[in-house]
């Protein structure tokens, strides 16, 4: 178990996913009255979120807030699993998924047709959370924090049409959950997380923009940890989308298959990484959280449905 002082009061929880570190994060940030938690990782999770919590001395009724960025199990597949051990929680989710969290049959049904009998063992076991402890998020609201500071929540559809960030006044930095994409320990590049049904590439850049309006100093990304130079992040990650939706087309012009896609999309980033001396266990860590089949499968989606392209970038992004 690891956990990172931020500043300002604020930690970085590793909620060690499947005994992997730096793959997925919660973040613990103080209010006036007890603590705010932003993410809850799977089910899988569920006890290593609750030992981070020993670990960081804050008792489980001193939890009050729990916000999700969206429902995608890696972000929020451990709500119902933490209702009961979190009594005083409130839990904050997106209006349009905050149903599925409640009823969470289509997001089980889901889970089953992509990861079969393996999604058990590797999300964990998909639980309701009661009506009563779930609180709808439209976009817009601010939350009171310590010592005077706030958490604005910003609706940011394009991963997800029910995806949100969160900026928060203390650290001056937005978190981003798969909004900006995933950046692990060691990566040199942010790697877009493109996945379907849902993805709406004019949507996520609008979302990233809307992030850049906020003047963030850092990213705090859910995958993984805070990242300095918010501003020249979020840029290099609506790069680096564009860029992935680029290698799509061409790749799709010659052969329109999912697998085509895919290995066009891990070839340009291999010989990236090459060029860059990246560690290749990074790109693989990378692959547990945004894998190039699921973005091949979201990009020929949203590729066959727009009317026209969105801009897109002729050579790889840089720093």
């Amino acid at each position: 178990m690891t956990l990172q002082e931020l500043g300002e009061g604020r930690l970085l929880l590793d909620l060690d996913f499947h005994n992997q570190p730096g793959i997925i994060g919660s973040y613990l940030i103080p209010e006036e009255e007890g603590w705010a938690a932003v993410e809850t990782g799977p089910a899988s999770c569920r006890e290593a979120f609750l030992r981070g919590l020993a670990e960081a001395g804050i008792a489980p009724v001193e939890v009050r807030d729990v916000f999700v960025t969206h429902i995608h199990l890696d972000h929020a597949g451990g709500v119902g699993a933490l209702a009961d051990s979190l009594p005083n929680a409130t839990f904050h989710v997106h209006h349009v998924g905050l149903p599925h969290l409640v009823d969470p049959s289509r997001l089980i049904a889901s889970a089953h047709r992509v990861w079969g009998e393996a999604g058990m063992a590797l999300w964990g076991e998909i639980q309701p959370l009661p009506a009563a402890r779930a609180h709808a998020l439209q976009g817009g609201e601010r939350f009171a924090l310590k010592g005077g500071k706030f958490l604005s929540v910003l609706d940011t559809p394009g991963h997800a049409n029910h995806h949100l960030a969160f900026y928060d006044s203390g650290l001056e930095g937005v978190l981003t959950g798969d909004g900006a994409g995933v950046l692990l320990p060691g990566a040199r590049h942010i790697r877009p997380a493109l996945p379907p049904p849902e993805l709406d590439v004019e949507k996520l850049l609008a979302s990233l923009e809307k992030m850049r309006s906020w003047a963030p100093q850092r990213i705090l990304f859910s995958h993984f940890g805070p990242a300095p130079r918010g501003m020249e992040r979020l840029l290099e990650a609506a790069e680096s989308v564009r860029w992935w939706v680029r290698i799509a087309e061409s790749a799709q012009q010659k052969d329109p298959s999912i697998h085509a896609i895919a290995q066009a999309l891990e070839a340009a980033d291999a010989e990236r990484s090459l060029t860059d001396g990246e560690q290749s266990l990074v790109s693989r860590k990378s692959n547990l959280i945004s894998n190039y089949e699921m973005a091949a499968m979201g990009l020929s989606r949203y590729l066959s449905r727009r009317p026209s392209g969105p801009p897109v970038h002729p050579s790889p992004p840089s720093h």
